[in-house]
């Protein structure tokens, strides 16, 4: 399939011709929100916030800001996601670095946030007792950091497959002031893992192998295989979870991120997750499209 690149300009831009140029370019291409993405990619062309780009709209486009402007532009018509280009993604309220090794965040993500302050805020434990988190591949570490941040008398884990996602994980710690109270570590699921943890959170590879060709180029292409790829029906990573969830997390919440669909399969496999006979406390919450994407599970003792 023949990838479009932007077409060769030749003279001087000023930064709102960059953006109407841009924006022809990428609706051209039928790339979706052709002009946030091309404000978003002049904008940091030019080392502009939004509201500067609009301020200035007649500030002159040197060479090596339109050079720049055409390989984003390059890039976004080959369908490679903005965030991806520009090396952040938003995620409730703040900026995440990521790199190829990590997974993108998504919106729909923040509804795992949004369940897990819930969830804490119903315990009635000894407020002066740290929560323990653990964040089952932290990848960018967006979920562990958040948590951290939102829940100052926290301390976290964040585990991955990905030497290089923990490296960018670690960074944004720093950046988001959490540093001291987060620990990365190389792991799978949760082998090597001791806990115990009050609040357990994973967004794990859910695609079924079959399904991935046809996703968007923008997820198929650029986000790291391993975490999409969730096996044959694409539950694989809750099966592994599932066998030492009781040991690690014996008396708090454990909450997981599910594909459209997936609520109903994975709560099944977590309600054999049990202390004794006794059956577990089982949640399921939907984002804001009403889709049940989190399924968070409590053992009974």
């Amino acid at each position: 399939m023949h990838t479009p690149t932007c077409e060769r300009v030749t003279g001087s831009w000023t930064a709102s011709e960059a953006v109407v140029f841009a924006t022809r370019q990428l609706r051209e291409a039928g790339i979706e929100s052709p002009g946030l993405d091309a404000r978003l990619l002049v904008g940091a062309a030019l080392g502009l916030r939004a509201e500067q780009l609009i301020a200035r709209p007649d500030l002159p486009v040197g060479p090596e800001a339109q050079k720049t402007i055409e390989g984003y532009l390059n890039r976004r018509l080959a369908h490679e996601p903005v965030s991806r280009i520009l090396g952040s993604r938003g995620f409730y309220g703040r900026m995440f670095e990521i790199s190829p090794a990590t997974l993108d965040p998504r919106p729909e993500t923040e509804t795992l946030i949004e369940a897990a302050l819930g969830l804490v805020n119903e315990r009635k434990s000894d407020p002066a007792k740290p929560i323990r988190i653990l964040d089952i591949g932290t990848g960018s570490g967006c979920l562990l950091i958040t948590l951290l941040a939102e829940l100052p008398n926290s301390i976290g884990l964040g585990t991955d497959i990905s030497v290089e996602a923990l490296e960018i994980a670690r960074r944004n710690a720093l950046k988001h002031a959490v540093k001291s109270r987060a620990e990365f570590r190389l792991a799978r699921s949760l082998e090597g893992i001791a806990g115990p943890f009050d609040l357990v959170v994973a967004n794990p590879p859910y695609i079924p192998t079959g399904d991935i060709e046809g996703l968007a180029p923008e997820v198929r292409d650029f986000d790291p295989r391993s975490a999409l790829d969730g096996g044959v029906d694409g539950l694989d990573v809750y099966r592994e979870i599932a066998k030492n969830l009781v040991r690690v997390v014996p008396e708090g919440w454990a909450i997981f991120e599910v594909g459209a669909g997936q609520a109903t399969a994975v709560a099944k496999i977590l309600d054999e997750c049990r202390v004794e006979t006794a059956r577990p406390q089982i949640r399921t919450f939907r984002d804001l499209l009403g889709i049940d994407r989190c399924v968070a599970w409590k053992a009974r003792s």
